[in-house]
């Protein structure tokens, strides 16, 4: 168990928004509500950010999900376009992922954005959650994923051992002069296909 700070208010009670930038609302309230039935349930219109005063125009969406939660987006149109990313693994590791009740609500999921000429990427079986992955207008990777393990997201214990490990070689790399990358391409290499540090089941894949 991990030492809680003194005077620590709680934990986050749950998800309010996760934001991103699109570059026309009208593409992106078509796709999430029109396509996603995640109602429109907010906006806002600044001529700045309140939070540091940056003389930037914008709109501000929010689309919510069946437990109150919102994906939002800020669409300001005298942004330029973003820079391209560095390596293609930025636009897989960023991605937002949203939770249905069955495996068979995934499938459906599946079967309904490729009626309607979404690329999709799987279904993908991880062993711990079931997911298919798509993108929307602008880019962003979306996936919509179910648990097919109930404790996939409730074992600390594993989670910190398997951070102390990475720490562990990641220093000793460092100290040793070796290359960084190569070390814990070794370290993942053994470790793939393991949950976390400890498991043996071969079915455990990663989850992105």
């Amino acid at each position: 168990m991990t030492n809680t700070p003194a005077g620590l208010p709680g934990k986050p009670a749950m998800l309010s928004h996760a934001a991103f930038i699109c570059s026309d609302t009208a593409a992106t309230a078509e796709f999430y509500s029109g396509l996603l039935g995640m109602e429109l349930v907010a906006a806002v219109l600044d001529d700045k950010i309140p939070s540091t005063g940056e003389p930037i125009p914008y709109f501000h969406s929010f689309f919510r999900m069946a437990d109150g939660s919102t994906i939002a987006f800020f669409e300001a149109p005298e942004l330029p376009q973003p820079s391209a990313d560095s390596h293609p693994a930025y636009g897989t590791f960023r991605h937002f992922a949203m939770q249905v009740d069955s495996t068979d609500e995934v499938d459906a999921w599946a079967a309904w954005l490729s009626s309607n000429d979404i690329d999709l990427l799987g279904p993908v079986d991880h062993g711990i959650i079931y997911s298919i992955y798509f993108r929307d207008p602008d880019g962003n990777r979306l996936e919509i994923t179910t648990p097919t393990d109930p404790k996939w997201n409730d074992d600390a214990e594993a989670a910190r051992a398997s951070l102390a490990e990475w720490n562990e070689v990641k220093a000793r790399a460092k100290s040793s002069g070796q290359d960084m990358a190569a070390v814990l391409a070794d370290l993942t290499r053994e470790r793939s296909h393991r949950r976390d540090a400890g498991l043996s089941d071969a079915g455990h894949h990663g989850i992105d």
